[in-house]
């Protein structure tokens, strides 16, 4: 619902600023240029971009992750932070498609400040709402703290970090030796709505004594899942058959971002396609008149979780690189399982340019518009590669989609030779995804793709 609201106030305040502009106050107090009553109608069409957008940026920059009673900077920041995102894209979009003169940028920044100020006008009469007396007794939530006392103590010190005036602790008791009868008389003394349980250090038969008292009572229960010391995994929750499941995840859960992600992939690999088909016309044509063999070079890559797919590359090798391989392993650049050598004798002399602009990759965005590959992610090994890790820890690189660039290529890649090196950023790239690292990565791979700086 908030992000409904939100977005049909970004959807007014882009209307609005046109009217605003339209009107002589601008014209006559500020000197500025007049604006014709007609062009919010030839700029209509960025509802297109606006709409779905807006939801899925104020979410990526932290818009609903906070209490729901908060401070104002909690919200002011990240809605600052999305209304500059939403204003830069949308001045790109009419930058990009040549929009007409009679709708000038400028409305734009209005429309940046009167999206702030209603989302801010609407928040300070949520919160407003929120802390009324009525809305209290809506919403505050009375608990009781279950576990040891240093696990009550930090759950006490968290809430108070937080601020959360949603929730008032009106009394605590240690889970290990406090008897069913007494916890009862708690329950009722201080008609709460619900315990919260942490249980890292109890037994689970306590845990279940007191869910089942709960659940007799009709009061609810929280577990704080907490129990299993993770350093990287992050816990969710499912369902399979009916029953509740805690899940350890590694990598990101599917989200809008994840959708927004797959549907850059999609595109953007058919606008490439379609943009540099001459391109791709003329490199084919250069490999099959240069040296004999196919055009297109197929390997069997490590994919997600590790599947093995077939990889589409422009041939830059003889057709015996792979026997040659082993003669040449004395002269392996990189540490650990890849291989990886300077001036490559088996490297033809197109491939050499094709390799430097990195114009051999382009066949694989045919892997990913068949979704075995995404635009950004980690660069796909050879099966035989994988196969000889000796950290168990590196296959967490085949946790996500492998991609035609990632962190590592636009960091220096021709300088890494430790391939644990290169594990590292990769790791770095999955712990910290967002879709805007994606796009950022994707702009810094065309300064690198351009200045020659590619794969050896």
């Amino acid at each position: 619902m908030h992000q409904l609201v939100d977005t049909s106030l970004f959807a007014a305040s882009f209307w609005l600023a046109f009217v605003l502009r339209a009107t002589s106050v601008f014209h006559e107090w500020f000197g500025l240029e007049h604006v014709s009553a007609d062009a919010f109608s030839q700029v209509v069409w960025l509802y297109f971009a606006l709409v779905p957008a807006t939801p899925l940026i104020l979410e990526s920059q932290g818009f609903y992750n906070r209490p729901v009673i908060s401070s104002r900077l909690t919200f002011l920041l990240p809605l600052g932070r999305s209304c500059s995102i939403i204003t830069v894209g949308l001045v790109l979009l009419i930058f990009l498609f040549r929009a007409n003169a009679n709708a000038p940028r400028g409305v734009l920044i209005l429309f940046g400040f009167i999206s702030f100020f209603m989302v801010w006008l609407k928040e300070e009469f949520m919160l407003t709402a929120l802390r009324s007396r009525m809305a209290k007794a809506l919403y505050r939530r009375r608990i009781i703290l279950a576990g040891t006392p240093s696990e009550t103590a930090k759950l006490r010190r968290q809430m108070a970090d937080q601020h959360r005036d949603d929730v008032e602790v009106v009394e605590e008791f240690n889970l290990a030796n406090t008897p069913a009868r007494e916890i009862i008389g708690l329950l009722h003394e201080h008609s709460v709505s619900g315990v919260l349980i942490s249980a890292k250090h109890a037994h689970f038969e306590h845990v279940e004594n007191v869910l089942k008292i709960c659940e007799i009572e009709g009061v609810e229960a929280y577990l704080v899942a907490d129990f299993f010391a993770t350093q990287i995994a992050h816990a969710s929750f499912d369902e399979i058959l009916g029953h509740p499941l805690i899940v350890f995840r590694t990598t990101t859960e599917a989200s809008w971002q994840m959708i927004l992600k797959l549907l850059i992939d999609i595109f953007g690999a058919l606008v490439i396609l379609l943009i540099a088909s001459p391109i791709l016309i003329l490199v084919a044509l250069l490999v099959k008149f240069t040296s004999p063999g196919p055009v297109l070079f197929r390997q069997q890559r490590s994919g997600l979780n590790g599947a093995p797919f077939t990889i589409y590359k422009f041939r830059t090798m003889t057709t015996n690189a792979e026997q040659m391989k082993h003669e040449l392993e004395a002269m392996n650049e990189m540490s650990g399982p890849v291989f990886k050598v300077t001036n490559d004798p088996r490297i033809t002399p197109t491939g050499k340019l094709l390799r430097k602009y990195s114009l051999d990759e382009f066949p694989q965005l045919f892997n990913v518009l068949r979704g075995e590959m995404s635009l950004v992610g980690p660069r796909p090994l050879p099966v035989d590669e994988v196969k000889r890790f000796n950290d168990l820890a590196h296959r967490r690189r085949l946790s996500v989609k492998p991609g035609l660039t990632c962190l590592w290529q636009v960091s220096g890649r021709n300088k890494i030779t430790d391939f644990k090196d290169w594990v590292r950023l990769d790791l770095e790239y999955i712990d910290n995804w967002t879709i805007w690292l994606d796009v950022r990565i994707l702009l810094r791979t065309i300064p690198t793709v351009l200045r020659g700086t590619g794969a050896k």
